[in-house]
């Protein structure tokens, strides 16, 4: 073998905390790279991505509009997470989310009631709550693989949205585009900025934030969720319920994926389609390990995540480049956080094979 793998004796603490800021450059540096290999210009392609997006007023309002579904999804896949429950769900509990608070708009589509949007975001998140509830129940019944079913729950909600998208739910009026009708003023959340589209959302995501750090560093639930994921064997013997665990985890990553759905709906987009999402729950997994799992972290990774989107739509425009340069950044990204966290833990160390070579070599 070539190299062996052997554990440090004491990981570095300091490392830990800037291994995102050293994956963040190294994902830069390969950006230049493959606008280089493009034949792009490097320096015009960088500023066109990284800098142009976010240059104006506007541009920082369509940046916190990006990052606020990020930011509130990841914190609550953070609270799983930390107890090593894996919900990579979130994709599909947002449909679902986005599905119940939109029927809530169009029942009350005529209605100038104060009360509209909040009963969505209430119904959004107990949409999320309860997909998020069937990997739950599987898991601490059956012992099911949650990894697997959240995911593949997440092809089962898409479609689900746009059946009913393509149906029941279609705007009659709507020369027979896949789409809902308009919601209403009642149903849309306040513009907080005059000339951007930064709406109120973004304050319920910071809100969510902070929910998330009272859980997760203030409060005792907080505490078994972080033991249990540190040792499961310990937290059981200190008398944790695992099996609650779960369902907190699984719950809290489908509540703030649901409200992220109802968001979207009556933030950006105003209406249900068949798909709401750009990939915001699959992205916030990304979000929340390059967070470290903090939501103080989340929130900073959510704002890099969502320039990512940016970067990619005005890389589209401007640089003729296709749609998924903006998903090889985020798989750089995620590549280069794992690699640069397993050299924290781990360290290579010439093989039997290579050491006989360098033995011949002298």
């Amino acid at each position: 073998m070539l190299f062996k793998i052997e554990a440090r004796p004491e990981p570095s603490k300091i490392m830990k905390f800037l291994s995102p800021l050293v994956a963040a450059a190294l994902m830069l540096f390969s950006g230049l790279i493959i606008f280089s290999l493009l034949g792009k210009n490097p320096i015009e392609a960088f500023h066109a991505f990284f800098v142009e997006p976010v240059n104006d007023l506007y541009g920082m309002g369509e940046l916190f509009i990006k990052a606020s579904p990020l930011m509130l999804i990841g914190t609550g896949l953070a609270v799983g997470f930390r107890a090593s429950i894996w919900n990579i769900g979130a994709e599909g509990q947002l449909a679902i989310g986005a599905l119940f608070g939109g029927y809530i708009a169009i029942v009350f589509n005529e209605s100038s009631a104060p009360y509209v949007l909040p009963l969505m975001i209430i119904a959004g998140a107990l949409g999320g709550m309860v997909w998020a509830s069937l990997p739950a129940l599987l898991r601490t019944m059956f012992n099911t693989n949650e990894i697997l079913v959240s995911l593949m729950l997440n092809y089962v909600a898409i479609l689900l949205l746009s059946l009913l998208v393509h149906g029941p739910l279609k705007d009659p009026m709507g020369y027979g585009f896949p789409q809902s009708v308009l919601f209403g003023d009642s149903a849309l959340l306040p513009i907080l900025k005059e000339g951007t589209r930064l709406h109120l959302g973004v304050l319920i995501a910071l809100g969510g934030v902070i929910l998330g750090w009272v859980l997760l560093q203030k409060s005792f639930t907080g505490y078994q969720i972080q033991v249990a994921g540190l040792a499961r064997n310990a937290a059981s013997y200190a008398g944790f319920k695992y099996n609650k665990l779960i369902w907190i985890g699984l719950l809290s990553g489908g509540l703030a994926a649901g409200m992220a759905g109802v968001m979207e709906i009556a933030g950006p987009i105003g209406q249900l389609l068949p798909s709401v999402s750009p990939g915001y729950g699959y992205a916030a997994i990304i979000v929340a390990f390059v967070g470290r799992l903090h939501p103080g972290g989340i929130v900073l990774s959510s704002l890099l995540m969502a320039l990512l989107y940016l970067g990619g739509e005005s890389a589209q425009m401007n640089l003729d480049l296709p749609a998924a340069v903006t998903g090889v950044f985020q798989g750089l990204l995620l590549f280069y956080l794992l690699a640069a966290d397993f050299l924290i833990e781990y360290k290579l160390k010439p093989g039997d094979f290579l050491n006989n070579i360098l033995k011949g070599a002298k």
